[in-house]
């Protein structure tokens, strides 16, 4: 995955330097981005039938048992995104970058609201990149930090949820985790959420987490039956962090508007769409940002 966002990186340094013969180029990267998002929106107004049938199927082989060991969990998923996007985050922009966390969690909320519903780090990338603008971040830096994180910056798909969901399968098949196990699963969660995808990609690390413990791969298909639910949470706190940490460097760099975080507010999500398309115009390609 690092490889292709190096990849998109270059290939759009490369585009940059050509000027108008790359235009073809850049309104085939718009046009391709705009497909996807529309493949997104099917998947996401589908997956609540998905979603009953993966229950159904789930409480059938298991037992109506498994509905409070879900509830559970489900719970201890919500807890620990929520410990991350309401205390972990706002220590850092109040001790790391000096600024009002409550400016910024009311300036990023419509991206934060997209992600909830959406499901979608991607998806959510335009507006996550205007809130970053909002927010004062300049747009030559926001507009590599922000798809770049949408790849690579997963706490809650890659970190605290497969560490979760390993406790879960372990209690669920009886297996008893020692010291050592927890240790590996704070490791491999670290360490895999530097390299996950922004589509599939916490399915993806439970599934490594799980190998990686011996634990039964059969506690993947188990978890899905719930996934989709889980997976609001997961996502509006990997697009806070996505918007957090472009801040934060920011202000670390000393090139952040603090008049601009100051007074940036809430806004409509279709400005954001609006502003998108006006930066993929033809007429201005050395604007347009990568969103691979």
């Amino acid at each position: 995955m690092l490889q292709i966002v190096f990849l998109a990186a270059v290939t759009g340094v490369a585009a940059l330097r050509l000027g108008d013969r790359a235009t073809p180029l850049i309104t085939f990267g718009g046009t391709a981005l705009a497909l996807l998002q529309k493949a997104l929106w099917w998947v996401i107004r589908l997956a609540p039938l998905g979603t009953l049938g993966l229950i159904g199927h789930s409480v059938d082989e298991y037992g109506w048992d498994l509905l409070g060991d879900y509830a559970t969990f489900t719970a201890d998923v919500y807890i620990g995104c929520a410990l991350v996007l309401f205390g972990v985050y706002p220590l850092l922009l109040r001790f790391a970058a000096g600024v009002d966390p409550l400016r910024f969690f009311r300036a990023a909320w419509p991206a934060l609201q997209l992600a909830f519903v959406s499901r979608s780090s991607v998806g959510t990338l335009p507006v996550t990149q205007k809130v970053t603008e909002r927010l004062g971040v300049p747009r030559e830096y926001g507009s590599f930090a922000v798809p770049f994180g949408a790849t690579t910056k997963m706490d809650g798909c890659a970190a605290i949820y497969p560490a979760l969901a390993a406790i879960f399968v372990a209690e669920i098949f009886g297996v008893g985790l020692g010291p050592r196990d927890y240790l590996l699963i704070a490791f491999v969660s670290v360490i895999g959420s530097a390299a996950t995808a922004g589509l599939t990609g916490a399915t993806v690390m439970t599934t490594l987490t799980l190998s990686t413990l011996g634990l039964p791969l059969e506690g993947v298909g188990l978890l899905l039956a719930i996934d989709p639910i889980l997976d609001m949470v997961r996502t509006a706190t990997n697009v806070a962090g996505q918007a957090v940490v472009p801040v934060i460097v920011a202000a670390r760099e000393k090139i952040l508007d603090r008049e601009a975080y100051d007074r940036a507010t809430s806004f409509e999500i279709h400005d954001a769409d609006d502003s998108e398309e006006g930066d993929a115009a033809p007429a201005r390609p050395a604007g347009v940002t990568a969103a691979a």
